[in-house]
């Protein structure tokens, strides 16, 4: 593995990506089996000025005993520490900022019981809702970035030695997150640029809805909700803080609104659910609600994902994503969301980001329902792009304008 590229990659997640300002208290999230990374995150954190870098380790091995051998009744009681440890960071009057570094097994809670994973995961949702309005409304820098832990680089390379598998997709990594280009924050200027022009293109169309097709059988109607923005590339916090909320990221996204989908749209990548891998899917709409679906493998887990709650089975958030992007050009499929989510175009089912409704951090939840805007205790993005994907935009004023055409961004 590049020395030299691994710390330029910490380097940029934590000084552009976070955008860790002076005197900020920085968390960060980080497999146990990657102590190298969340150092070399650590040093860059005080580097850009931290107060204090906090470090929470998270264990594959260890969820797996916990939700196999632990009661769901106890698995479910959660103490008041856990989210006062991210709260009392969140408050102290010099805020705070977070990293998420993802490198789970995709299947790491195979075979468990579908039902008490999603239960157990829906009541610490539930219960971190406070520490999440931070993210979801971004008044915190946060940014979600992977690295190659073993599990997952055995997966997505299972024909190869473990060792060899992690430095494939090290490389892999550094080359579609721009790394490997040896100066990412110069190409991820260049990428954020572009993306913005894009859009900001989206926003000046005033649409009112989108119809995406695919020779596959996708045939999905797309209304968006009232006052809907779209947004892509890099964020702002409430302050102006810019910051880049995934990496990496090709999308331009916006609102639903929440009673206005409708048709059936096919899935074309699996999808990894509570350590669990969802395949051949597809869901019917009918005035924004899931009506009909099913799954080649894994259906009992599609089930049970739309009916975490009442408003699971609708949908938050529509984005765009060109099939020229880097991972899907790499051809490599990565069962990871955050990578998979930037090969193709993408829905989620469940919460709606207020910030994809202008004004919308400042909102009630009840405001933006009014909006149209969905309301959940989960976010899951799932991937239903395809090479010959066809967007067709449809104005407030009735126009029709080609959004994408063979799967790639029409202007």
């Amino acid at each position: 593995m590049n020395q030299h590229y691994l710390q330029l990659y910490a380097d940029f997640i934590v000084k552009v990506g976070v955008n860790v300002r002076p005197r900020q208290n920085f968390i960060v999230r980080c497999p146990v089996t990657m102590p190298d990374f969340a150092h070399a995150c650590a040093r860059a954190g005080y580097e850009a000025g931290a107060k204090t870098v906090v470090v929470r380790w998270e264990d594959d091995k260890l969820t797996r005993l916990q939700m196999e051998m632990a009661a769901e009744s106890d698995l479910c009681a959660m103490k008041p520490y856990e989210l006062r440890s991210y709260l009392d960071y969140a408050e102290d009057p010099d805020g705070c900022c977070t990293l998420a570094i993802h490198a789970e097994d995709p299947e790491a809670l195979a075979g468990l019981d579908a039902g008490k994973l999603n239960r157990v995961n829906l009541a610490r949702r539930t219960f971190m809702k406070p520490w999440q309005a931070y993210t979801m409304n971004d008044r915190v820098q946060w940014c979600v970035a992977a690295v190659p832990a073993p599990g997952w680089a055995a997966k997505v390379f299972p024909d190869l030695p473990l060792e060899e598998a992690v430095e494939k997709l090290w490389a892999l990594i550094f080359d579609v997150c721009r790394v490997s280009t040896g100066d990412p924050v110069t190409a991820w200027k260049e990428h954020v640029a572009r993306t913005k022009a894009r859009r900001d293109r989206m926003n000046e169309l005033n649409l009112d809805r989108i119809r995406m097709t695919s020779a596959n059988g996708t045939d999905l109607t797309v209304g968006l909700a009232e006052d809907a923005i779209w947004e892509g590339a890099s964020s702002k916090t409430e302050g102006g803080i810019e910051f880049i909320a995934n990496v990496p990221t090709e999308e331009v996204f916006c609102a639903p609104h929440r009673d206005r989908v409708d048709g059936r749209v096919y899935g074309t990548k699996p999808y990894a659910y509570n350590g669990q891998l969802i395949e051949g899917w597809h869901v019917t709409f009918q005035n924004g609600k899931v009506v009909e679906h099913g799954a080649e493998k894994n259906a009992e887990l599609l089930a049970e994902l739309l009916t975490t709650d009442e408003n699971a089975n609708r949908i938050g958030e529509i984005a765009l994503v060109p099939a020229s992007s880097p991972i899907n050009r790499s051809g490599v499929l990565f069962y990871n969301t955050l990578f998979d989510e930037n090969a193709a175009c993408h829905i989620a089912f469940g919460d709606g980001y207020p910030t994809n409704i202008k004004g919308g951090s400042a909102m009630s939840r009840d405001e933006l329902l009014a909006k149209g805007l969905n309301s959940s205790a989960i976010h899951e993005d799932v991937m239903v792009g395809a090479p010959d994907t066809h967007v067709v935009g449809v104005t407030k004023s009735g126009e029709e304008i080609t959004i994408f055409e063979n799967g790639e961004w029409a202007f």
